[in-house]
């Protein structure tokens, strides 16, 4: 297996078809089906399929081309650094559920890096989403929770793509709330309570499954309940349907506004925020640099 081959691979991939891949490399169709056919054998899988109606990159392929374009753009790094003496320019991508907890934290490691070259990405995105962007590379880490509810589940989905859960804190469950709603100014709220106004819940599209719901208490039978697809429009709900959610309770004034509460559920359910990571890839510096700053947000877990 060389990087060239490597290179070819993920040509390929992004080309979808192996006649434009082997113009963008500028060798022929049959050296480069050659090359592939060699590669595929050495390393036991099928990387592509090939249909009368062109290529496809299979399931096993996917992984594979994560992995490819990793170490392609670490030898890239390399190169740059120590043959070309260019400037790097830095990348990092985190997916996350709707917390703005952790995209506040990627704002603070931007900043740090604002006189830099770089290329970051933040995904607030679906619970699968978030493992897959993970496994596929497009992520280094996401950020999501796991409760004794779906723990099972989510631990199973863990190792099947590949991936290690870290913790970061504990929290109570709490709902979040427009300051003007009637359950705004008391200390605890029961659920019940809550049940006669709008649920507000993320919608997680075709893999709409209890285990991977954003919000805690996924299963309870709610007598109103929205689903949205950003948390721009969950808040504008809260004001104007008096809506709520269920969340960590970990405010962030300064991007959400002073709008809002979160008002503690009367209930000794606990949720265990962390983050998903490929197993056996080590974090890069970028990586660590977001944890840190996530991992202050702990001194803002509500009690």
């Amino acid at each position: 297996m060389t990087l060239t081959q490597l290179k070819y691979v993920i040509t390929i991939a992004e080309a979808k078809s192996m006649n434009e891949a082997a113009k963008k490399l500028f060798i022929s169709q049959p050296s480069l089906s050659s090359a592939i056919k060699e590669l595929e054998e050495e390393v036991g899988i099928m990387i592509f399929a090939r249909t009368n109606r062109g290529i496809s990159v299979t399931p096993e392929g996917v992984e594979f081309v994560g992995y490819a374009r990793q170490i392609i753009e670490q030898y890239e790094l390399m190169e740059k650094k120590y043959i070309s003496n260019e400037k790097i320019k830095r990348k990092f991508s985190v997916s996350m559920q709707h917390y703005t907890f952790a995209v506040s934290a990627f704002v603070e490691m931007v900043k740090q890096f604002g006189m830099d070259e770089y290329e970051f990405a933040a995904y607030e995105t679906k619970t699968y989403d978030i493992l897959m962007n993970v496994k596929n590379f497009r992520s280094e880490l996401g950020i999501l929770y796991i409760n004794d509810f779906n723990e099972k589940v989510m631990r199973k989905l863990f190792e099947e793509n590949g991936l290690s859960f870290h913790k970061l804190f504990d929290c109570h469950i709490y709902a979040y709330l427009w300051k003007g709603h009637p359950l705004a100014d008391k200390e605890r709220v029961t659920i019940e309570e809550l049940s006669e106004y709008p649920c507000l819940a993320f919608d997680q599209g075709s893999n709409n499954s209890f285990y991977l719901a954003e919000e805690v208490m996924s299963t309870y039978n709610y007598k109103q309940l929205i689903r949205a697809h950003d948390r721009a429009t969950m808040l504008n709900l809260a004001i104007g349907l008096k809506g709520f959610t269920l969340c960590s309770g970990i405010i962030c004034e300064e991007l959400n506004g002073n709008d809002y509460k979160a008002v503690r559920l009367d209930c000794e359910d606990i949720m265990t925020i962390g983050y998903v990571k490929k197993k056996g890839i080590p974090l890069s510096e970028l990586g660590n640099k977001y944890l840190e700053e996530i991992a202050k947000y702990k001194n803002r877990v509500l009690d």
